[in-house]
């Protein structure tokens, strides 16, 4: 079966490939293999509401939570009580053993979140998707519809989803194929090969893009000054998912908001590059997939009147990265493990 349909909001097509896939997996028998390949937009690509929530209201349910600031885990601890596929209820429709192979876009990896986990145990409960529903002040913006399920699910009225321990998922296994510490190790590998001294940093960065960006430039201004915490030449690695908290109507991404922070930090520094890259391709709204910036990216704006301090501050950077030829564009890679940022000190 090859279908197309909508991200970020479900849409009818991913309604009737989802019903498809649960029919599929509900004629399999025990003596059967049901291989899953699993990925980051699942969630989105595959409605399959509960019975008496329309398409239309998980719509509706899904565009509130997006713009009210949910959390990804949030938002998906929703999807999976309103949903007939997710939060393992992919793996109770089947008597098939399933394997999942999963190309993680989770930091961390916990796989109940990975797509919203249709073949893994589901921790979560209606009265937590209540909550968080209350917390954002939403409960009476949501569909009634909406609203009625998550009542009838905590009153016992409708079914949880199974949860860790059921023996439903003893002829269930999981393995990850490809995460976002596989990806830098591989960039790591490939510095390793071509002489460069190269540091992998371990902690994952999540914070602020800007913030990080910056720490990511004053750390290349180490290396350069004092050949901490290592000697030129060098790569530094890391990956992660840093975040934007937008203000105004902007246009940009969290991969060139980090680049064009570096870009103030490593000022006038000679051979230093930073780079930032989203490795499904698409760094915000834009055709970009991040941007990489060097040591004279501040003098060249300065050059063409690119002002790259405001643009950041008004979260615009895209078009002044663009102006400045700092883009990097690959298109959509077909694979999303979160974020790459280099530094390279020649």
């Amino acid at each position: 079966m090859v279908h197309g349909h909508g991200f970020v909001l479900p849409d009818r097509s991913g309604q009737q490939a989802a019903a498809r896939l649960c029919a599929l997996a509900a004629e399999l028998n025990r003596r059967d293999l049901l291989i899953v390949l699993l990925s980051g937009g699942a969630s989105s690509l595959l409605p399959a509401p509960v019975s008496g929530i329309s398409l239309a209201d998980k719509q509706q349910t899904t565009q509130l939570l997006l713009r009210c600031g949910a959390s990804i885990g949030e938002i998906n601890t929703i999807r999976k009580h309103l949903s007939t596929i997710k939060g393992g209820r992919l793996a109770e429709l089947t008597e098939a053993t399933v394997v999942t192979l999963i190309l993680s876009d989770v930091l961390g990896d916990d796989i109940s979140a990975i797509a919203s986990g249709p073949t893994v145990p589901d921790p979560t409960t209606y009265q937590e998707a209540v909550a968080i529903v209350k917390h954002y002040r939403m409960w009476r913006a949501i569909p009634q519809s909406v609203r009625q399920h998550l009542d009838r699910g905590c009153q016992g009225l409708a079914d949880e989803t199974p949860k860790p321990g059921a023996s439903l998922f003893r002829r269930v296994h999981h393995h990850i194929v490809g995460n976002n510490i596989a990806a830098v190790m591989a960039v790591a590998r490939a510095a390793r090969e071509v002489g460069l001294r190269t540091l992998v940093q371990r902690q994952v960065l999540t914070g602020e893009a800007s913030e990080e960006g910056r720490r990511f430039g004053a750390l290349a201004k180490n290396i350069v000054r004092a050949g901490n915490p290592l000697q030129r030449p060098c790569c530094v690695v890391a990956g992660g998912e840093t975040t934007v908290t937008v203000t105004g109507k902007g246009t940009g991404g969290r991969a060139q908001e980090f680049a064009a922070a570096a870009a103030l930090e490593i000022a006038g520094l000679d051979k230093v590059w930073v780079a930032a890259i989203g490795t499904d391709g698409t760094d915000g709204p834009t055709d970009a997939a991040g941007a990489v910036v060097d040591g004279h990216t501040m003098a060249r704006a300065q050059r063409l009147s690119v002002d790259l301090k405001g643009a950041l501050k008004r979260h615009n950077t895209y078009p002044a990265l663009k102006r400045l030829n700092q883009l990097i564009v690959t298109g959509p890679t077909g694979t999303n493990v979160n974020d790459l940022y280099l530094l390279l000190a020649l």
